[in-house]
C-alpha cells in the first residue's frame, strides 16, 4: 500500500471499545470507515459485498465477550459471533468486483496453553480447551482471505488497556473503593496491550505491506494480577490488600471463571522482529495513563 494514502475502511465491531477507538484514529488521518454490524450481516453474502465494495482494507473485530458464565447457549453465541461472522466477512471479500488489499482479523491469546510457558507465534503450547478450540477455528476462517488472494493479518489480542473501556472500566470503582484485589494469590500471567500501541500496530500493518501472517498483539513485558493489582491501587492512591477467592468466581460464573483464574504469558516477538517499537510497554506506565 501507499504510504499517505486515504484509505477506505470496513469494520466490524465498530462499535466496540476497540472498534471504537480505532475509528476514532483513522478519522484523525482522514480516513474513510464503513462500520458492519448486524445489519449487515444479514445481508446475503452478494448484498455484502457490494455494501463493501470501494475498501481498501476490512478489520474483523466481531465476538461476544468472553467473560461472563458459559452456558452451552453462551458458549454457541460465542462461537457464531466469530467463526460465522468471519466466515460471511470473508466470502463476501471474495465476491467483491475489486478485492480490498488488506484483511486484518483479530484473535486472542486464549490460543495459547495457560501457565508459566512463555509463548511466541513460532514457539508456543496451544490450549487444548474451548477458548483454544475458537481461536483456532476462528483463525482458520480469517486466513481463507490470503486464499483468496488479500494480504492477510491476524492479531492475538492481549488484554487491551485503555480509557473508558475493557477490564480497567471494569475494576475502576471497587478499587477507587479500596475494595480491589489480586485474584487468588495473584501469581497468574497477565498479558496485555495498551489501546494506543494496539491502534499504531493496525495502523503499521495497513501502510507497510510487508506484514502478513500472525502475530502477537501483547506488551513485550507481560505481567502478573498481582503486577496488574498493584500498579492500580498506585496509580489511585488506593490499597490492594483484599483478594478475590478462585472458588467465589468459580460459583458466579462458572468454566467462564477461566478468564480470569489463568492467564498466559506472550511476547509480540513478530512485531518486534519487524521493528515496530511500543509506547507503553510497562504495566506501571500503561495504567497510570489510562487512569490519570
Amino acid at each position: 500500500m501507499k504510504k499517505n494514502k486515504i484509505y477506505k475502511i470496513a469494520i466490524s465491531g465498530a462499535t466496540g471499545f476497540v472498534g471504537s477507538n480505532l475509528s476514532s484514529a483513522f478519522h484523525k488521518h482522514g480516513w474513510e470507515t464503513v462500520p458492519l454490524g448486524r445489519s449487515q450481516f444479514k445481508l446475503s453474502t452478494e448484498e455484502l459485498a457490494h455494501h463493501m465494495e470501494g475498501v481498501d482494507v476490512v478489520i474483523n473485530l466481531s465476538g461476544a465477550p468472553v467473560t461472563g458464565r458459559w452456558t452451552d447457549n453462551y458458549k454457541k453465541i460465542m462461537y457464531e459471533s466469530r467463526i460465522d461472522v468471519t466466515e460471511k466477512l470473508v466470502a463476501a471479500c471474495s465476491k467483491m468486483n475489486t478485492k480490498p488489499e488488506l484483511f486484518i482479523s483479530t484473535s486472542a491469546i486464549g490460543y495459547y496453553a495457560a501457565g508459566d510457558t512463555v509463548h511466541t507465534e513460532e514457539q508456543h503450547l496451544k490450549a487444548d480447551d474451548f477458548l483454544g478450540n475458537l481461536a483456532r477455528d476462528w483463525e482458520g476462517q480469517a486466513l481463507k482471505a490470503k486464499e483468496a488472494g488479500i494480504r492477510t493479518v491476524i492479531f492475538r489480542f492481549g488484554v487491551v488497556i485503555g480509557r473508558d473501556g475493557g477490564a480497567l472500566k471494569q475494576m475502576l470503582l471497587p478499587f477507587k473503593l479500596g475494595m480491589g484485589g489480586t485474584i487468588g494469590d495473584g501469581s497468574q500471567a497477565f498479558s496485555w496491550i495498551h489501546m494506543h500501541d494496539l491502534i499504531r500496530a493496525h495502523e503499521k500493518v495497513i501502510d507497510d505491506n510487508s506484514y502478513e501472517g500472525i502475530y502477537n498483539l501483547t506488551s513485550p513485558n507481560p505481567t502478573t494480577n498481582r503486577g496488574l493489582t498493584e500498579s492500580l491501587g498506585n496509580a489511585l492512591g488506593r490499597p490492594t490488600v483484599l483478594r478475590v477467592p478462585k472458588f467465589i468466581l468459580r460459583m458466579q460464573m462458572g468454566e467462564g471463571a477461566h478468564v480470569l483464574m489463568k492467564g498466559q504469558k506472550v511476547l509480540p516477538k513478530r512485531l518486534l522482529d519487524s521493528g515496530f517499537t511500543f509506547s507503553f510497554s510497562n504495566i506501571e506506565e500503561a495504567v497510570k495513563d489510562c487512569v490519570m
